[in-house]
């Protein structure tokens, strides 16, 4: 496991206060507040923490003010309910006294039942592909005058390698259709541990589904007229997963409006398994500049 990896999954380590009390500390990835997906990653662990014999199949997030990366993070856990089949917890993710997050998530034990799925789109295997960290460095050689943030952002050294499909240069976006396939894995590998595997993917599903809505647009994170921001975030898993194997995720966004973009994705394994669904709506706010609406069919 690398450093960079090791660092997260120490960061998904929550140190316990009390019982359902939970502490977490940030990282900063290049962006103005606290990663979301950092956030609903350590509220699983938290909710995980007071849940035994089942795992995570859905959660349900709303972001409710920016993390500030300089401050811990307190995570209280509410014991809702504990059935026999499925288990619920709520989570709150506090600084300075007030919720940053709320998040819902339901448990269940192993079962079986009735099982289809679609199938995975057809795409170049990621051996094919050129890194994010390697298109990165490209754009930057060709537009040498970014801000610090902008360069670290596009610099920093990540715990998941991205292998895009049909790479998207934030720098200098174009309008392209609302949909984009990505390949996505751990830089390193993990311990077996499913718990551990879903709060890892949790983290990482978070990337690249604002970027999905924006393309339409001709606008990235980076565009100085944009505000943008998770508004809430929902992940269901399906099936056990590794994530230090390589996964595909299938994005797209059907809609955008009143300053908000809906973004959808599936993921899935190299062996064609959908394993995760994931929906999340965001802050989208333009400003300074004439408002343009783009239709994509």
């Amino acid at each position: 496991m690398n450093r960079i990896l090791q660092d997260l999954v120490n960061l998904l380590d929550l140190e316990t206060l009390e019982v359902n009390l939970f502490r977490g500390q940030s990282r900063d990835l290049g962006g103005k507040s606290v990663f979301g997906g950092q956030v609903i990653g350590q509220a699983l662990v938290a909710a995980g923490r007071t849940v035994r014999e089942a795992v995570p199949h859905s959660l349900h997030a709303y972001f409710l003010r920016p993390g500030d990366m300089a401050l811990p993070i307190v995570y209280e856990v509410d014991r809702v309910r504990d059935g026999r089949s499925f288990t619920t917890r709520r989570v709150q993710a506090i600084q300075s006294g007030q919720p940053i997050l709320t998040m819902i998530v339901s448990f269940q034990r192993p079962e079986e039942g009735l099982e289809h799925q679609i199938a995975m789109p057809t795409v170049p295997p990621p051996e094919k592909l050129v890194s994010s960290r390697e298109l990165n460095d490209q754009w930057l050689q060709n537009t040498p005058d970014v801000s610090d943030r902008v360069f670290h952002a596009l610099t920093r050294e990540l715990a998941i390698e991205f292998k895009p499909v049909d790479p998207y240069n934030p720098l200098a976006p174009e309008v392209k259709p609302a949909q984009q396939q990505i390949w996505f894995r751990a830089a390193g590998k993990l311990p077996a541990d499913p718990m551990l595997h879903r709060c890892v993917l949790a983290y990482a599903s978070d990337f690249n589904l604002l970027s999905t809505a924006l393309r339409p647009h001709g606008r990235s994170w980076f565009s100085e007229t944009m505000v943008v921001a998770s508004i809430d975030h929902a992940l269901w898993f399906h099936r056990d997963v590794r994530v230090d194997d390589w996964l595909l995720y299938s994005m797209d966004a059907p809609t955008t409006q009143g300053a908000r973009g809906l973004s959808r994705g599936l993921i899935f394994d190299r062996s064609g398994r959908l394993v995760a669904s994931v929906a999340q709506e965001s802050l989208m706010r333009e400003i300074g500049a004439d408002m343009h609406t783009t239709h994509s069919s």
